[in-house]
């Protein structure tokens, strides 16, 4: 598919692309076609100025892939359980949304068999300062490595689990349910990733999983914490600054992500997510 047509410009060298001149409410199915082989090639889109009504964003969505659904069904949006509330606004005393989910360097849905191909964002209500996401490039990394690290890391397996993930995160949250827990058990996947569209490599690590297999924690949890170190270095991040109206699309199959705090008794955050169904990781 040739993206020739659309307006382009890198996020960083060799990795992102942010994308104008299009509106996505109006976006014909070749250019959806066009934007979504641009979101293969780069690993990562920004459209900005967008006004999307959920059935519209739904639709854009769809373009990449079947939807994925939601572990937790607390804050999916009424008559769109395809899209997931992240917010830190309370209405009649009750949140409407996730607050703080994603801090902390991750991808998503890591801990199922076929983890979700993508991530997508649309900014309903963004901070003046603070709440930036981040996105590090796992290819840009596995290629920085010396070749001898690159094949001592490809004989390297990681388990991911839910339960760990949950444990590790649950100050302050209510108890996972048993059913979620068994509904998701641990799996384990090659710490090296291959990309499906073109064969290119990432490296694939998680933090806050048990660590690797035949590995303790104890042994796992110094390598994971300096290969973190390693992929997430301001050469290999794109920072996004937040605004009203921005898509934000990645592609969890070569990156990390993490979003970023702000000052939430001041300023109210508010974004719709989605996923895109994936295939094993190989």
């Amino acid at each position: 598919m040739s993206t020739a047509s659309l307006d382009r410009a890198e996020l960083k060298p060799g990795f992102g692309t942010q994308i104008g001149g299009v509106d996505l409410a109006a976006a014909g199915d070749a250019q959806l076609a066009d934007i979504v082989a641009e979101f293969h090639r780069t690993g990562a889109l920004v459209l900005r100025w967008q006004s999307l009504t959920p059935e519209q964003f739904v639709r854009f969505g769809k373009a990449f892939g079947p939807l994925e659904g939601h572990t937790l069904q607390d804050f999916t949006l009424p008559d769109h359980p395809e899209i997931y509330i992240l917010s830190n606004r309370v209405e009649d005393g009750r949140p409407v949304g996730a607050h703080n989910d994603g801090i902390g360097w991750h991808t998503d849905l890591n801990y199922t068999a076929e983890p979700a191909m993508c991530t997508m964002l649309y900014a309903i209500a963004v901070p003046p300062e603070g709440s930036d996401t981040l996105l590090a490039d796992q290819c840009a990394a596995f290629a920085a490595l010396p070749a001898q690290r690159q094949a001592e890391l490809a004989r390297l397996k990681q388990i991911h689990s839910f339960e760990y993930l949950a444990n590790m995160r649950s100050e302050g949250r209510k108890a996972i349910p048993p059913e979620v827990l068994r509904a998701n058990p641990d799996v384990v996947h090659p710490l090296v990733r291959t990309h499906p569209a073109d064969g290119r490599k990432a490296l694939w690590v998680s933090s806050l999983t048990p660590g690797f297999v035949g590995w303790s924690t104890a042994e796992s949890e110094p390598v994971i914490d300096a290969l973190i170190a390693f992929v997430t270095q301001e050469r290999f991040v794109y920072r996004h600054k937040w605004q009203v109206g921005d898509v934000l699309v990645w592609d969890n199959r070569c990156t990390l992500h993490t979003g970023t705090l702000f000052d939430d008794t001041r300023y109210i955050r508010e974004m719709h997510r989605m996923w895109v169904k994936g295939d094993r990781p190989y």
